[in-house]
Parts: structure tokens; C-alpha cells; sequence
């Protein structure tokens, strides 16, 4: 078992630390491991308001710069949705390269479960993209510094529901906020990706009574779901122009870039999706513009977080779908700070996160 760690402190000057992935990243961690054939990377972006926590995914990536940046871009984003959401907690998050179908072994689990041991503390793992309750079960086997794991062992078991429904609130507050009601019966939705968290998302809105569009690169899944839920199916990637009132990206991120969001007709964009805005700044400032009301992909979807959180002080499943319902609210505050100051939504997510972190430092160095 190898490792290095990059202090990002010390590297300013290489051209690979001028990207704009690496936003003052406290630390990146590299992990390879012959034996079992893992290849991982640990991303810690921030720890002022407590550890690291978020979740590892596993994914084939094109490249090991992709999954590079794929971290760094998902830490960050964990920071500020620790930040917003009122958790103690940093933002983190790891990266497994490889098909978790074909690659993925409880020994793999375990190695890189001693990866994340070694950091000490500073980094707490959990379920994210092509890992399951089980995995985190392993993991935990090898390192106290795990979240996620089943409630037979004493967790909270898979976040996805807790997640989806706090999308499903931010979902209603963007609704209230554009179209003067927050109730979704008759609004047409499309659902992009329909994992765990997006077919949840789908029976919410379902049994509220909305048109629901599913799309998926998993055509069999598409079938299951749109028998299960008399939903819609639009197969390949041409769906950004459709005639919906909402788009619910629950996929991979940076789905709203310069090729599509110039066909949305959808008024509201709300999903699970962490990154959503292929450049948080241009595209966030292109969506008022054009009056597509843009509810932040890290506060709507901080149900995951808030949930496995709160494993750290003793479970209790009814105090973490009351704090993952208050995102409607937040959600709501959102919209009014962006009219009120005329800043884009993301830019008023970000600075209360950041507000909060700052003022943290602050009291830590007085």
C-alpha cells in the first residue's frame, strides 16, 4: 500500500494547481495499491468547520485527470454544502477509478478503507456513485471513520431517499417561487438519471400528480421505472429542448454548459446532480438572464449529508427528515437574497456558505 500526499500549500506555482479545480484545497491524496489494483484519490478541500465528510465514488474514468478533477470539483462542492446546510462539518470527497460491476471486491473495500484510516480523522467517508450501504459496511471494518453504514449495524443505511427528498423540497420552493405555487400536479418534469435517488424523486412527484419524463443511459431501468410509474421515456441526450416547466438533473454534473442551456425551455432547475453548472459564474449568470429559476445543486441535495451526519451524534431518523425539510425554506431565502441583491442564486448560496466559514476562521484565530 502506497500513498502521497500533495500539500496544495506547496505547489502553487506548478500549471497543474492554477486549474480552477483546485480552489484552495487543503489537501489531495493519492492511493495505489498493486495487489488489489486500487487506484483512488481523496480530495480534503476544506476542514475549518469540522472533518471532511463526503462520499466516494466509483467510476470509469476516461482519464486520471478526470477523475482528478472530478474530485476536486466534489470536495468543494461539499464544503459549501456542510456550510449552508448548518453541519460542523468540512468537505471531502474520493474517487475510486474503475467499474465497480466488474472491479469492485470487498478487499478493494478494504484497502482503500485504510487509506482513508490513515488520514486520521480528517477525511469521513460514504456512499456515493457506484457504492453501496454494504461497501460502507466493509469500509468499516478497517476504519471508525465511515458514515452510511445499515441500520442492523447500528447506521442510517442508504442516504438516497433523505437525499431525493430534500430535492423534492428544494423542487417545491423553486416551483413557489416561479410559478406562485409550490404544488407540482400537472407540471411537466424530466428526471435525468434514474438511479436510487432519482427514481425516489420520481415517486414524490408522481404521487403528486406531475407529468413526469424519465431519461437514462440504463435503457432496461427506464422500462422498469416507466411501468412502475406511467412515466414518459426519452432515450440519448437530445432532451434539452423539450417543452417541460421543470428539469430535474439527477445524473452526472456540468449538464448545464454551453451546448445546452440555450435550448432549455424548462423555467426551474432542481436535482440531485452535484455541479450542475459547467462554470458556476457564466452559466449561473446565462440562467437569469434568461429567468430559469436555479435552485443550487449543493443546498437541495444536502438530505444525503444531513442524514449521515447525523450517525456522528446518534442517529434519529425523524430530527433528519425535520432538518432536510427545512431546505424548502432555505431554498426559498435563496431566491429572494439573489432578487434582492441581483446576484445569480448560486452566488447567494455561495456567499452565506462562505460567510459562515470566515466567520469560523475568525474565531479560530482570535
Amino acid at each position: 500500500m502506497t500513498s502521497e500526499i500533495i500539500n496544495t500549500s506547496d505547489l502553487k506555482n506548478d500549471p497543474v494547481f492554477g486549474q480552477i479545480s483546485f480552489d484552495g484545497h487543503e489537501q489531495i491524496v493519492f492511493c495505489n495499491d498493486e495487489d488489489t489494483g486500487l487506484k483512488a484519490i481523496i480530495g480534503i478541500h476544506n476542514t475549518v468547520l469540522g472533518p471532511a465528510l463526503g462520499g466516494t465514488r466509483m467510476w470509469t474514468y476516461a482519464s486520471e485527470w478526470d477523475a482528478l478533477n472530478d474530485v476536486l470539483r466534489l470536495s468543494r462542492g461539499m464544503t459549501y454544502k456542510s456550510a449552508i446546510t448548518g453541519l460542523n462539518l468540512g468537505g471531502g470527497k474520493a474517487v475510486i477509478i474503475g467499474d465497480a460491476k466488474t472491479q469492485k471486491n470487498d478487499d478493494l473495500m478494504r484497502k482503500f478503507g485504510q487509506f482513508v484510516d490513515s488520514l486520521g480523522g480528517k477525511y469521513i467517508t460514504a456512499e456515493d456513485v457506484g457504492m453501496e450501504t454494504r461497501d460502507m459496511d466493509i469500509i468499516r471494518e478497517v476504519t471508525p471513520h465511515v458514515t452510511g453504514i445499515s441500520e442492523s449495524k447500528g447506521g442510517s443505511g442508504n442516504p438516497s431517499p433523505v437525499t431525493a427528498y430534500g430535492v423534492y423540497m428544494g423542487m417545491k420552493a423553486a416551483s413557489k417561487y416561479k410559478f406562485g405555487t409550490e404544488k407540482l400536479e400537472g407540471r411537466k418534469i424530466l428526471v435525468q438519471g434514474i438511479g436510487h435517488v432519482g427514481e425516489t424523486l420520481v415517486k414524490h412527484i408522481t404521487d403528486e400528480g406531475a407529468q413526469v419524463i424519465i431519461n437514462d443511459i440504463n435503457e432496461k431501468r427506464l422500462e422498469e421505472l416507466s411501468k412502475k410509474y406511467n412515466a414518459n421515456v426519452v432515450l440519448g441526450n437530445d432532451i434539452y429542448g423539450l417543452d417541460i416547466d421543470i428539469y430535474a438533473p439527477c445524473a452526472l454534473g456540468a449538464t448545464v454548459n454551453d451546448d445546452t442551456i440555450h435550448q432549455l425551455k424548462a423555467k426551474v432547475i432542481a436535482g440531485a446532480a452535484n455541479n450542475q453548472l459547467a462554470d458556476e459564474v457564466k452559466h449561473g449568470r446565462l440562467l437569469k438572464e434568461k429567468g430559469i429559476a436555479y435552485a443550487p445543486d449543493f443546498l437541495i441535495n444536502a438530505g444525503g449529508i444531513i442524514n449521515v451526519y447525523a450517525e456522528l451524534e446518534g442517529y434519529n431518523k425523524e430530527e433528519s427528515l425535520r432538518k432536510t425539510e427545512n431546505i424548502f425554506n432555505t431554498t426559498l431565502e435563496i431566491f429572494q437574497l439573489s432578487e434582492k441583491e441581483n446576484i445569480t442564486t448560486h452566488r447567494a448560496a455561495f456567499n452565506i456558505a462562505q460567510n459562515r466559514i470566515d466567520a469560523r476562521k475568525r474565531e479560530k484565530n482570535s
